[in-house]
């Protein structure tokens, strides 16, 4: 081999090294970084207060946010050691059989906990059941000293009989406790099974048993909040976002600008105008407005002008966010794909192989997008009927904490041109209706690259 051979291959070697640095860099969420010990968030409270709703969202968050979380219902334990649901007459205190049962299921349920946060990468376990008694809450202190884990409990209490009857219509009436779904006769044996728990609930004490953990209970599903002792980072990221989220009817819709210029042109990224095509879009959007007789919606653009020019159309008030601006793709700001392919061909393989992760140089990547647009969710879970006119990767990140998508599936979720996406929540999900407005677009969805595999 030649000495020119021998650099040539040296310099390509440092290059790949280089490549696998940048990548590996990546992968390692910001969000990681918040948590120095695994932590467990143990709910607490009578039946229908809404513990397995405000577990499921949180756990949503923190997944979206880049921290590893999982919800363990003790419900799911208990349905798989008992398959047939009798009655109330389970869950009551004097019922010594049952009692046995749900201790040991309690117990299973915490050495998944154990091989989720110690084994399976996991970082913070979500322990959703009543665990109404002290003798319960010391026994799960117990295991969480064992292990070294954090804990933080998480109280709903609520003394709203209206809203437990929602609770109890929206919820249970579908559980897999009563097949037969009858309204009244789930009601009536629902309601004796909160009498059941009645009889042994101890609260949390913050003045005194109980004045050392760290805590938040949450009052009449969010009228008023205490917090005790938050230990740490993601313990006051945890309690500002259960303070943020109201249980109330809204739909947010969600869409793109109108189709613009360099939309036509296949380059991305820039401040273009809209095409005559977005303009049409503009129109039809106010129309379906008027349509859904959306009087008392809030518009929100980014700083970009076909996303303004698209809300110019409207005739209401919009509010500019720079933070809704579509994604920086830095040097290859308003280039094409091929272009890229051909200008930068590592750095196009590079994003190809982890979209998510992949940073544009002097850019941003999807996880960046997604860190810049916290404070948006957070308004989103506040507000009422909301349109968000944004971009497509801006999009992309608003849609995957909603429908909780995958950090993998978020960059490759379809956002289509000229197509409002309704958003409306209900009991532990999100309900999902599309409109095509009927004004054609030129199509910016680049699937999925195929995986290719090693000949053999």
């Amino acid at each position: 081999m030649s000495s020119n051979q021998r650099d040539n291959v040296s310099a390509n070697s440092a290059e790949a090294k280089k490549l696998d640095l940048r990548m590996n860099e990546k992968k390692c969420s910001w969000a990681s970084h918040m948590t120095n010990s695994p932590t467990v968030i143990v709910m607490i409270g009578l039946p229908a207060r809404g513990k397995t709703y405000m577990s499921k969202k949180l756990t949503r968050y923190l997944n979206w946010i880049g921290v590893p979380t999982k919800v363990f219902n003790l419900g799911v334990y208990r349905r798989e050691a008992v398959r047939a649901y009798k009655s109330y007459d389970f869950f009551r205190h004097d019922n010594e059989e049952a009692m046995k049962i749900r201790k040991q299921c309690a117990l299973v349920a915490l050495q998944d906990v154990r091989a989720y946060l110690t084994v399976e990468g996991g970082q913070i376990a979500v322990f959703d059941a009543t665990n109404t008694t002290r003798e319960r809450r010391d026994l799960i202190q117990t295991f969480v000293k064992e292990n070294a884990f954090k804990v933080f409990f998480v109280e709903s209490v609520c003394d709203d009989p209206d809203v437990i009857a929602a609770n109890i219509l929206e919820v249970k009436v579908s559980s897999p406790d009563y097949p037969e779904r009858h309204r009244e006769r789930v009601m009536d044996d629902f309601l004796k099974r909160i009498e059941c728990y009645k009889v042994t609930y101890q609260p949390l004490d913050p003045d005194d048993y109980d004045k050392d953990l760290s805590f938040i209970k949450v009052m009449n599903v969010g009228r008023r909040f205490l917090v005790n002792r938050v230990q740490d980072y993601i313990q006051s990221k945890i309690v500002y976002y259960l303070m943020n989220i109201h249980v109330h009817s809204h739909s947010i819709y969600l869409c793109r600008h109108g189709e613009s210029s360099h939309n036509v042109e296949g380059r991305i990224g820039g401040d273009s105008e809209l095409s005559p095509r977005g303009k049409q879009f503009a129109h039809a959007l106010r129309s379906f407005i008027e349509e859904h007789k959306l009087s008392d919606l809030k518009v929100w653009t980014s700083q970009l002008r076909r996303t303004i020019q698209t809300a110019e159309e409207l005739g209401v008030p919009y509010e500019q966010w720079k933070i809704l601006n579509e994604i920086d793709a830095g040097v290859c700001e308003e280039m094409s794909y091929e272009m890229i392919q051909k200008t930068f061909p590592e750095e196009f393989a590079m994003r190809d192989q982890d979209k998510y992760h992949y940073r544009y140089p002097g850019g941003e990547s999807y996880q960046d997008l997604v860190q810049r647009l916290e404070p948006v969710i957070m308004e989103l879970e506040r507000q009422g009927n909301v349109l968000v006119i944004c971009h497509q990767a801006v999009m992309r990140c608003l849609l995957a904490y909603f429908l909780d998508k995958s950090a993998e599936d978020l960059p490759y979720m379809k956002c289509p041109l000229h197509t409002v996406l309704k958003l409306t929540p209900v009991a532990y999900g999100c309900k999902v209706e599309m409109f095509y407005l009927n004004v054609e677009a030129v199509n910016t969805h680049r699937d999925r690259p195929l995986v290719s595999c090693p000949e053999s």
